[in-house]
């Protein structure tokens, strides 16, 4: 896998302020003798002047601070986000309110711009408390990725400064950041990092090219079976559409022995991103067998959610419907096509993906804490606890599991 090289920051000049009286220093004995003697010279002379020791400049550094706003109200939030060309779909105020309706976590974004000025640069954080995984800062919760929209150096340490501080006041676990490219951060801070898989598809090549790329022997045959088997493809975001969904969603995360999230989530986000958000559905005659969610973000549309009746995969419903997300990519003029992240012990899904063409590479998640004990009992993949969790929730009922999903995803971000 290729790693994602470090971003430098740009390295902005302090400002330089001069303290004297510019009446002042127009009296003074050397810039008279200076002025009288330019006014005597013609144009065209050449003239040597010798340095002499002029007013006494005072060199002051205007250190940077930061201070928190909250996205949901700052108007100047969501034009940032429009402007700034690292800010993706988790950046998005539809998602800060779907997160915040759904969870009821309090957005906040750290920046160096002043109040009555142009917002510049941002962290964008959630605040979640809870008693079962402590008090957290998360930049953000649920999202694969979420990069820090800094270019300077100096604002990204006035920042970290500002968020290394509430650490202290707030006696938080840990600070997670996410972004997509790592970062050189200077912290006093205990840093740990969480490893996995990001995959995301170019879509500047034409669509046979695009298709070319595909695996022959899985996915290009997958996706040419879904055709000869009939079948169909519908889009929506109704009731209906929901209720396949999350049905189908249910069943994969039972599958993989985990809660599927809570079904409001799921009605938050498409009440919030409107049109931007489809969900596509494949039937064989009237049943479903697969569905996605997708949502479209500036250049680039984004696979965020998904699931399939495990006994018709081998006739390509996922192949069917990924590609149709494509072809209607491309259609729009979109520059890529994001595949999500991926956890590191998920082989499967993650050939699956490299399968489609895309750009396989690492993400790197850091957490900040004053301590080295920065995982919690959700995380915990190799414990007995976990073990355990996961072999309880195979058993259950797909009711059940949604039960338990709203009850524990508040706590787990």
């Amino acid at each position: 896998m290729a790693t994602s090289p470090a971003r430098p920051l740009e390295n902005t000049a302090h400002r330089i302020a001069v303290v004297d009286c510019p009446e002042q220093a127009r009296s003074l004995p050397e810039v008279k003798e200076t002025a009288t003697a330019l006014s005597s010279v013609d144009s065209k002379t050449e003239l040597k002047i010798e340095p002499k020791i002029g007013p006494k400049i005072e060199l002051k550094t205007e250190a940077k601070t930061a201070h928190g706003i909250d996205p949901l109200i700052d108007r100047r939030w969501e034009e940032l986000v429009q402007r700034h060309p690292r800010a993706s779909v988790f950046h998005s105020s539809a998602w800060l309110k779907a997160l915040s309706r759904t969870y009821q976590y309090q957005p906040i974004a750290y920046t160096t711009s002043p109040a009555d000025q142009k917002l510049e640069n941002a962290i964008v954080l959630c605040r979640i408390q809870s008693w079962l995984t402590g008090r957290r800062l998360v930049s953000l919760p649920f999202s694969d990725h979420c990069e820090p929209l800094v270019d300077a150096r100096e604002d990204l340490d006035a920042i970290m400064a500002a968020l290394e501080q509430d650490s202290r006041e707030w006696d938080l676990r840990y600070i997670e950041l996410r972004p997509l490219q790592q970062l050189e951060i200077g912290t006093s801070l205990h840093h740990s990092t969480v490893p996995y898989t990001f995959h995301q598809l170019d879509l500047a090549p034409g669509l046979p090219t695009l298709f070319a790329n595909c695996h022959k022997n899985s996915t290009q045959r997958k996706i040419l079976r879904a055709e000869r088997e009939g079948l169909r493809y519908r889009e929506g975001s109704t009731e209906e559409f929901v209720e396949h969904f999350y049905g189908l969603h249910t069943i994969t995360r039972k599958r993989h022995r985990r809660p599927p999230q809570p079904r409001k989530w799921f009605v938050n986000l498409i009440d919030c991103f409107g049109d931007a958000l489809k969900i596509r559905v494949a039937f064989k005659g009237n049943r479903p067998l697969a569905a996605v969610i997708t949502i479209r973000h500036k250049g680039t549309m984004v696979y965020k959610y998904g699931g399939s009746d495990p006994l018709f995969n081998h006739l390509g419903s996922m192949h069917l419907l990924l590609w149709a997300a494509i072809e209607e990519a491309k259609a729009a003029d979109l520059q890529s096509f994001d595949f999500g992240r991926t956890d590191a012990d998920q082989k499967g899904l993650i050939t699956f993906k490299k399968r489609w063409g895309t750009t396989q590479s690492d993400l790197v998640y850091s957490r900040y804490a004053h301590s080295q004990d920065v995982a919690h009992m959700f995380e915990a993949s190799g414990s007995w606890k976990s073990k355990v969790a996961r072999h309880l929730l195979s058993r259950m009922q797909p009711g059940i599991l949604s039960v338990v999903g709203r009850a524990l995803y508040r706590h787990v971000g």
